[in-house]
C-alpha cells in the first residue's frame, strides 16, 4: 500500500520530451520545461492541470511517486488536481512541501480537488470554497487569490459531476463557473484548470462568454492534445468499448483593466502518457501541461 510510498527511491520517468529552444529567448531545449534563463523565466507562467485518479487502489505506491516525480519534473508554478485522496497527499507533502504550498478542497467521500502553489513564483492572498448547490456527488468549486509577479490572479479548479447521465447538472456547473469567472474583479486574471466530464455538445450548449477562452482552441485545437481521457491510449480502467474525451479543460479570462499584465497563452502539452514498470499509468487522466507569456500593456 502506500505505506511502502516513503520507501521507494528517486528513479526517472521512461519517455522523453520534445525540445526545441525556447520561443521567448531560445536558450532552453525543452518545450516542456522552464527557460534556464532567470530573465525569461520571470516573464511566464506555467500549470498544471491533472485528474490523478487517487480513488483506484491498483499500484498506488508505484503511480504516487510517478506522480510526484512529474511535477517536480515540469516544476509548474501552479498545479490543480482532482481525484486527491489523504495517502497521496500525505505523501506529496513529504516529497514537495518545502516548494509548494497546499490548499485542499472539502473532502467528498474521502477523495477532493487540491491546489498546490509554488513558493517562491507566487503569494496565497485568500481561498475559499463554492458549493454546487445541487451537485448530488458534492461537487464544489475551489478558488485561490494569488499574487503573481505583482498582479492579482483568480485560481479555480473543480472536478464536476461525472457520467453520461448527469449532463444537465454538469451544463449547470459550467453555467456556474462561466459566471463567476466573468465577474471576477477587472484588475484580476482568472484561469480555471479541472476535469470537467464535458462533452463537446454540451460545452456549444452553454456557451462561454466573449472573454472567457479554452486554452485547447486558443493555441489552434492541437491534435495532440485533444483527448485527455482516452481508453483506447490508456489501458488503466478495464471498459468493454473505447472511447475518448477532452474531459479536463483550462479557461482564462483576462484582466479588464488598462495596465494589468496579461497572460498570453503559449503552450500546452498532455503528461502522464508513459507506462510505468507496474504496467499503468500515472492516472487513467493524461494532465495538462500549460504556460503562459506575460504581456505588459
Amino acid at each position: 500500500g502506500l505505506s511502502r510510498l516513503t520507501q521507494m527511491g528517486e528513479e526517472g520517468l521512461d519517455g522523453g520530451a520534445q525540445t526545441k529552444g525556447c520561443v521567448s529567448c531560445g536558450v532552453c531545449m525543452s518545450a516542456l520545461a522552464w527557460c534556464a534563463n532567470p530573465l525569461c523565466r520571470e516573464e511566464q507562467l506555467s500549470l498544471i492541470s491533472w485528474n490523478i485518479d487517487g480513488l483506484d487502489g491498483d499500484e498506488q505506491p508505484e503511480r504516487a511517486r510517478s506522480l510526484c516525480l512529474s511535477l517536480l519534473r515540469y516544476s509548474a508554478d501552479v498545479v490543480l488536481l482532482q481525484e486527491m485522496v489523504q495517502p497521496y497527499m500525505r505523501f506529496m507533502h513529504r516529497r514537495l512541501g518545502d516548494e509548494y504550498a497546499f490548499i485542499e478542497g472539502d473532502w467528498l467521500d474521502g477523495y477532493f480537488t487540491m491546489m498546490l502553489l509554488k513558493k517562491s513564483r507566487l503569494r496565497l492572498l485568500d481561498h475559499h470554497i463554492v458549493n454546487f448547490p445541487k451537485s448530488r456527488m458534492m461537487r464544489n468549486l475551489l478558488i485561490a487569490q494569488v499574487e503573481f509577479g505583482g498582479q492579482k490572479l483568480s485560481l479555480m479548479t473543480s472536478h464536476f459531476e461525472s457520467c453520461k447521465a448527469n449532463s444537465a447538472e454538469r451544463m449547470r456547473q459550467l453555467r456556474q463557473l462561466m459566471k463567476m469567472m466573468s465577474r471576477a474583479p477587472d484588475d484580476q486574471t482568472v484561469l480555471f484548470g479541472g476535469d470537467t466530464n464535458l462533452r463537446d455538445h454540451e460545452v456549444a450548449a452553454v456557451g462561454l462568454p466573449g472573454n472567457i477562452v479554452d486554452l485547447w482552441e486558443e493555441l489552434g485545437e492541437p491534435e495532440k492534445c485533444r483527448y485527455t481521457w482516452d481508453t483506447r491510449a490508456n489501458t488503466n480502467k478495464e471498459i468493454p468499448f473505447k472511447c475518448r474525451f477532452r474531459f479536463d479543460r483550462v479557461y482564462l479570462r483576462q484582466a479588464g483593466v488598462d495596465g494589468v499584465p496579461l497572460l498570453e497563452p503559449r503552450s500546452m502539452a498532455l503528461i502522464g502518457l508513459e507506462k510505468l514498470r507496474c504496467g499503468m499509468f500515472t492516472s487513467d487522466h493524461w494532465g495538462i501541461y500549460a504556460t503562459f507569456s506575460v504581456t505588459h500593456t
